[in-house]
């Protein structure tokens, strides 16, 4: 068979395509490999292949060493064992080697339950470590608001390496040093806060071990909510409600909205708000915004800048652009916003009483939220952040049932909500939901059909023209930040095309973000959250941003009007040039 061959595995003989390696050609046989730096991004089309772990060894026929079944192409007529004496001492001696320089505090690490070494340990039966010796020590780096690295617990898979160079492109982090002083890490080993890291959290999210991990806010969380001199309100965003019931035995893509509500209800919150009404009025805000450089002749394109890791990047690496992207902060600091002047005012709170804590799908919005030029009165607007990990962690904590929950309602006003909110947890959706307001504001007619397919999908780089009003709108659509790079660097060099551009760091989204139930890229599981987010708009009474009452009635008593003055000093910002280290 032309550009195919037969290889046998553990006795079964298996026809494969000749590109493919010794574990490609197991899996399509059946055969079970251990892996662990080995990493393959299928929707990426990126693979992680350093065979640097050696867990993966396995014995062909033939040859007097063992090859690493990631890294070894299969050839016509190879016979290969994964199940020979020699080949599961190896494995075992691999890991063995790998945990006598690995810290032993399983018991109290971030990432117990969820270590791929410690599973892996378990599976190969690995009870004593039998070998000792020196073993490296370095300062854990707690430097940044978003994430913790730790290169104590790093295992030289160079996971990392490959979202942060080729998947993000931001190039912070590569091996340090040669032999045992090996060490992945920024360049110089600089503090994490020191360099151009946008945390995105790709990292994190492919990291085995603990090596890379979130910033753990839960204690903070607990604090207020002991505190009875706080008043503590909560919200979460859209991509929460169909990715933590993974957390709870749920299949990917189960919505929970309801069981959410309910969850953060009994922790104690004083009010549990949906980032989703932020989302409504960001559209508000920035349709017209849009709308605003469109009939004036100002700056073209706008980039949406809900993602906070995006807007880093832009910042470092194309810090001429910085004029380029939307003013809008982004939907969950909109609500901490809302929340600690309207709400505030409307309830008689001070808001230095009010506690705001996002449930957020990334580690960048950690970072976000301690941005300078977002506070109000030097008053930050969201006071702690959390990822839906660690909000799964919390309730587990705290005892609660959560597929045994009943479905409740968020809290009034700011738990009010629409459609378009909903789809801005994944890629294309917060300019769809933008198209939905400017098309009826533009023509002034009932929008019957709102689904904007042409936009929708889970190609890292799309486009599409949009009719409107007569007036052809030129959509740009990109996520994950290589894809990003590539649209930047055509309007940097004057050859875009486009009016808007939605720019998601993470790929898929929201629902593929950093802080989301570890998926290690699973495109499928990132195709069933995309679904759900969906059906969730479907299931919504009111799909156009533009129509929510509680936030039309905001505007009517507080802020007057989208784009006023009023609103453009609480819920806009501005960026400034970073130097790129």
């Amino acid at each position: 068979m032309e550009g195919k061959v037969t290889v046998t595995i553990n006795d079964k003989k298996v026809t494969v395509p000749k590109e493919y390696t010794i574990l490609n050609a197991a899996v399509e046989a059946g055969v079970k490999i251990p892996t662990l730096c080995h990493l393959d991004l299928h929707d990426l089309k990126m693979v992680n292949r350093t065979a640097s772990c050696r867990v993966c060894m396995v014995e062909v026929e033939g040859s007097p060493k063992l090859a690493p079944a990631c890294a070894t192409p299969v050839n016509d007529g190879m016979v290969i064992r994964t199940d020979s004496l020699k080949a599961i001492t190896a494995r075992r001696l691999s890991v063995e080697l790998l945990l006598s320089n690995h810290p032993t505090d399983c018991l109290i690490c971030q990432k117990n339950l969820q270590c791929e070494l410690q599973a892996l340990a378990h599976q190969l039966g690995v009870r004593e470590i039998h070998y000792s010796g020196e073993r490296t020590k370095y300062h854990l780096d707690t430097s940044s608001k978003a994430l913790i690295k730790n290169q104590d617990k790093c295992i030289l898979c160079r996971r990392c390496e490959t979202a942060c160079n080729l998947v993000q492109t931001c190039g912070i982090l590569s091996a340090l040093n040669r032999g045992f002083k090996t060490v992945v890490g920024p360049a110089f080993n600089l503090p994490m806060a020191e360099t151009s890291c946008t945390y995105c959290g790709a990292c994190v999210a492919l990291c085995p071990t603990a090596a890379l991990t979130e910033v753990n806010h839960i204690p903070k969380v607990w604090e207020a909510l002991r505190n009875p001199r706080k008043y503590v309100v909560v919200q979460t965003a859209p991509a929460i409600r169909v990715a933590i019931g993974e957390l709870f035995g749920m299949k990917p893509g189960t919505i929970v909205t309801g069981k959410l509500a309910a969850g953060l209800r009994r922790l104690g919150f004083n009010k549990v708000f949906d980032t989703d009404f932020g989302a409504d009025v960001t559209i508000l805000e920035e349709a017209s915004e849009l709308l605003d450089r469109l009939e004036n002749g100002k700056t073209l394109p706008i980039l949406t800048s809900c993602c906070p890791a995006w807007v880093s990047f832009i910042e470092h690496q194309f810090p001429e652009l910085v004029d380029i992207p939307s003013s809008c902060k982004s939907p969950h600091i909109m609500v901490g916003t809302i929340i600690k002047t309207y709400f505030a005012e409307k309830h008689n709170l001070d808001p230095d009483d009010i506690v705001v804590v996002s449930v957020m799908p990334c580690i960048a919005k950690k970072a976000e939220a301690a941005r300078t030029e977002l506070a109000i009165d030097h008053r930050n607007n969201v006071d702690i952040v959390i990822t839906t990990r660690e909000l799964a962690m919390m309730f587990k904590e705290a005892g609660i049932d959560f597929d045994k929950l009943p479905d409740e309602d968020f809290d009034y006003p700011l738990g009010e909500t629409t459609g378009a909110s909903v789809i801005f947890g994944t890629t294309g959706g917060v300019i769809e939901a933008a198209i939905r307001t400017i098309h009826e504001w533009k023509t002034g007619k009932s929008l019957e059909k709102v689904e904007y397919k042409e936009l929708r999908g889970l190609e890292g780089l799309r486009e599409a023209t949009v009719e409107v009003d007569g007036m052809e709108l030129k959509i740009g659509i990109a996520h994950g930040l290589g894809n990003a790079r590539k649209l930047l660097e055509e309007i940097r060099d004057g050859k875009s095309k486009y009016h808007a551009i939605e720019i998601m760091a993470c790929p898929g989204g929201c629902i593929g973000g950093g802080g989301q139930p570890y998926h290690y890229g699973n495109d499928e599981v990132i195709k069933a959250r995309q679904r759900a987010i969906y059906q969730e708009d479907e299931r919504k009474s009111v799909r156009k941003s533009h129509l929510n009452p509680a936030v039309l009635k905001m505007y009517e008593e507080y802020f007057g009007k989208p784009y006023s003055e009023k609103a453009h000093k609480l819920l806009h910002t501005s960026y400034s040039p970073k130097e790129r280290i």
